[in-house]
């Protein structure tokens, strides 16, 4: 079979900043094999992950540049491999590859694939994947968390930020949130207590707004030295979930104080007679360890968007080929909530 139908997608040429991301054209659609289907991508999500990626820094990442940046992406079936029974031409389906989303079409194996309701906004949709299933399976998969149990969430305003937000007051939850003035209006309509991390001391704020007694819960994604200063926030027995190091991409910390971080956080503190426990989380690894919860979990939130539950939050719809300005403003703290790739008019 010929297809002569040419596709876009983003390219990494070399790891580095922005500028290393080019429009790329293919002159004919990809053919799926054996257990493959082939997607026409109507969107893939961006975020503070793809950075990381573009930079070289990911450590999960093997691939060398040149390759397809794009951590997770919703679409549609358009071409079925052979032997490939489970689903069919049309159907909505979703995946987090972690490389190879920001494409116009891709090919992919079956297995992998979510299947997903009709009727979704694309562009929600994609907000399901990595960033709300992040914050889902750290609210629920880690600890049982009882209604008005209390929570301080770093980078409040971001895209796993306004999920755990969102997700939190859904289970009754009391949330705390760190972020810069312009972004608390977007804290506090989410039912969240904002915080300026700048002007502010979050270790004394919290301190005063708990009346002493701290949380039962922080996510911190800034990195090694935030981890310490979150760890103060906890009341007796609680719980630091550390889920990224935003702070070593940035240049704001060195490798030497993150891995003083990882040593705290994975070993040193549980020493602590406090009743205290802190940990890493990593979306990917925790896929890879338990894949049928991962379908399960995007599954459950695909259908509380389909409810009318979840509205997350979209800082803008952009084509593909505007990748390149997306990555300058997340490098720039800009965003608030996600910013969407349109791969495909729908």
């Amino acid at each position: 079979m010929v297809n002569n139908t040419s596709y876009h997608y983003i390219e990494v040429s070399e790891f580095g900043g922005p500028e290393v991301l080019k429009l790329r054209v293919e002159d004919s659609l990809p053919l799926p094999k054996r257990g493959e289907v082939r997607v026409k991508v109507l969107t893939a999500g961006t975020g503070f992950t793809d950075t990381i990626v573009r930079q070289g820094q990911y450590y999960g990442i093997k691939d060398k540049p040149p390759f397809i940046p794009g951590y997770d992406w919703f679409g549609v079936v358009d071409a079925l491999g052979e032997g490939v029974t489970d689903f069919k031409l049309g159907q909505y389906v979703a995946d987090m590859p972690v490389i190879g989303g920001y494409s116009q079409y891709l090919c992919v194996s079956a297995d992998s694939l979510i299947a997903a309701p009709d009727g979704l906004d694309p562009a929600a949709a994609v907000a399901m994947i990595l960033s709300y299933t992040t914050a889902y399976q750290m609210l629920t998969r880690i600890r049982e968390l009882p209604a008005g149990s209390t929570c301080l969430v770093h980078a409040a305003a971001g895209a796993v930020g306004t999920g755990l937000l969102e997700l939190g007051r859904l289970q009754g939850l009391k949330m705390y949130g760190t972020a810069s003035k312009a972004k608390h209006d977007t804290v506090r309509a989410l039912g969240a207590e904002p915080i300026d991390y700048r002007a502010d001391d979050f270790v004394s704020e919290i301190e005063r707004l708990t009346a002493g007694e701290g949380v039962d819960v922080v996510f911190d994604t800034i990195g090694g030295r935030n981890w310490s200063r979150s760890y103060r926030c906890l009341k007796r027995g609680g719980l630091l979930i550390g889920f990224g190091a935003l702070q070593l991409t940035t240049g704001e910390e060195k490798v030497p104080s993150l891995l003083w971080g990882f040593f705290k956080l994975l070993l040193g503190w549980r020493m602590l007679p406090n009743g205290k426990e802190s940990q890493f989380y990593n979306i990917q690894n925790r896929r890879k360890k338990h894949p049928q919860e991962f379908k399960e979990d995007v599954s459950h939130l695909f259908a509380l968007l389909k409810q009318g539950h979840l509205q997350p939050k979209i800082d803008a719809i952009v084509d593909l080929d505007q990748a390149q300005a997306v990555h300058k403003r997340i490098d720039s703290a800009e965003i608030t909530g996600k910013v969407v790739l349109r791969c495909n008019p729908y």
